[in-house]
Parts: structure tokens; sequence; C-alpha cells
């Protein structure tokens, strides 16, 4: 990940999750958008969720697979992903920009119900 990283917070509920974003396309069309919520579901490896707006990305950016704990942008359909499990078997899924990553251990994400609404500020 880029050096150049903006500090945000994921609130769901009363749960404060810290994380970061980085410098790509997406990433700074997302800061421009804070305060902003998305409904997210849970998944096998995820936590995913259609964004009403698609936002704007390099093709050289594209990549395959995930660290746990990223946070992307799925071209496909416009999906805000928090991926926190299964890295090791992740190279098959594409179509994602890397946008930021969770600052805490992703199995956070596993304390949250299945159907989660987030919203995503500017760390105070």
């Amino acid at each position: 990940m880029s050096e150049n990283t903006t500090d945000i917070q994921l609130i769901v509920g009363e749960t404060v999750i810290p994380a970061v974003l980085n410098d790509s396309k997406p990433a700074q069309a997302l800061l421009a958008k804070l305060p902003y919520t998305v409904r997210l579901q849970r998944y096998e490896h995820d936590f995913c969720g259609v964004m009403s707006d698609s936002l704007p990305f390099d093709k050289t950016s594209l990549r395959s697979g995930w660290k746990n704990g990223d946070i992307a942008y799925a071209v496909d359909g416009n999906y805000f992903a928090i991926l926190y499990k299964d890295e090791e078997i992740s190279q098959q899924f594409d179509g994602m920009v890397t946008m930021g990553a969770l600052d805490c251990p992703p199995s956070v994400m596993e304390t949250l119900d299945r159907s989660i609404s987030v919203r995503i500020e500017l760390k105070k």
C-alpha cells in the first residue's frame, strides 16, 4: 500500500473500527464523499455492499486477491468490500482496487452482525 494514507473510522452501531485509505483514485473519490454510509452483508470472505455511485479507477490498479483486512472497490458492481479472511485463496478473485486497510486485527469483522450499516468518516 502507498505511504500516503488517510486515517478513517468505520462505525457500525457502537463499534468503531480504525482504518486507513490510500491515495488510489477510488479511495480519494470516497474521501471526498465522507461521511458516507453503505449497507454491507457478510459473505464467506468479506463484508460487501453496493455503493450508490461508481468510483473512478485506473485499469492499471486492478488486481487479484487481497491481504486479510484490505478495504477494496470491486469494479464489476460498484462494491465496497472489507476482506477479512481467506487471503491464502484470494488470488482467484479479480477486478478489485485496494483502497486501504483495517488498522486493527481483521477478526473484529467476525464479531459483527450478518447485515450491517457502516458509516465511514475521517478519524476524529
